[in-house]
C-alpha cells in the first residue's frame, strides 16, 4: 500500500515538472467584440479561449475560458483604416477549471509596444456585397499564474463589419491567437530537480 501511495504521488507531479520545460503556450479564442474605449483605445470583451497548447505538446480544445483586452490610446492613423495604438493597456487570459485548465487568471499583462490596426476591404465580401475585415497585432509582456514572466504576441481577427461598412463604433471578432514564451522558472526547475530526489526515495522504499 506505502509503495502505491508513493508511486501515485510521483505520477501526479510529473506534469509539473512537464510543464517547466514548456517553452511556448499557444492560447486560441473565438467570439466577443472589438469596441472603441476611452481615448480611441481599443477593448476586447466576451471572446472565448477554446484550445490550449504547450503542456507535453497536447492539445486541449473545449470552453475553457476568457480572452479580455484593451490597447492603450490611437497615436497614428484611423479607426475605420488603419493605424496604431500606444503601449500599456491590459491583457487578461482566463481559465475556468475545464478539461484540467485552471481557474482564475491565466495569464495577466500588457501591450509591450505599439499595436497595429489594418483594415482591409474586399468587394467580393458577402456575398459580393463587400466586407472590411480587421486585424490587430501586438507583442505583449506579463506573467503566468504561477508568478513566471511570459511574453509573446497576440493577432486577433475580425470581419463582417455589419453592411459592409468600415469600422466605427463594434465589430465582431472572428478569431485570435496568442503565443507567450516562459523561461524556465527557478522554482519549477527545483522542482524538477526535487523530483530526482524524490524518485531517489521511492526507490529505496521499493527496495526495502
Amino acid at each position: 500500500m506505502r509503495r502505491l501511495v508513493l508511486l501515485t504521488f510521483l505520477i501526479m507531479c510529473m506534469p509539473l515538472a512537464t510543464w517547466a520545460n514548456s517553452s511556448n503556450l499557444v492560447f486560441q479564442n473565438t467570439g466577443g467584440r472589438i469596441s472603441i474605449g476611452a481615448g480611441n483605445s481599443l477593448q476586447l470583451t466576451g471572446s472565448t479561449l477554446v484550445s490550449f497548447s504547450g503542456l507535453n505538446g497536447s492539445i486541449i480544445n473545449g470552453t475553457l475560458g476568457s480572452v479580455n483586452f484593451r490597447t492603450g490610446a490611437m497615436t497614428i492613423g484611423t479607426l475605420a483604416m488603419s493605424g496604431s495604438f500606444a503601449s500599456g493597456g491590459s491583457f487578461t487570459i482566463s481559465g475556468n477549471g475545464t478539461n484540467g485548465i485552471g481557474t482564475g487568471v491565466l495569464f495577466t499583462g500588457v501591450f509591450s509596444g505599439p499595436v497595429a490596426w489594418v483594415g482591409t476591404y474586399n468587394p467580393a465580401g458577402r456575398n459580393g456585397l463587400g466586407n472590411w475585415m480587421y486585424v490587430l497585432t501586438g507583442n505583449i509582456v506579463g506573467s503566468l499564474s504561477d508568478g513566471s514572466s511570459a511574453s509573446g504576441g497576440t493577432i486577433q481577427f475580425t470581419f463582417d463589419v455589419p453592411n459592409g461598412q468600415q469600422f466605427s463604433r463594434t465589430v465582431r471578432l472572428n478569431s485570435g491567437i496568442t503565443t507567450v514564451t516562459v523561461p524556465e522558472p527557478g522554482t519549477l526547475g527545483l522542482l524538477g530537480t526535487g523530483l530526482l530526489g524524490l524518485a531517489g526515495i521511492v526507490r529505496r522504499k521499493l527496495r526495502s
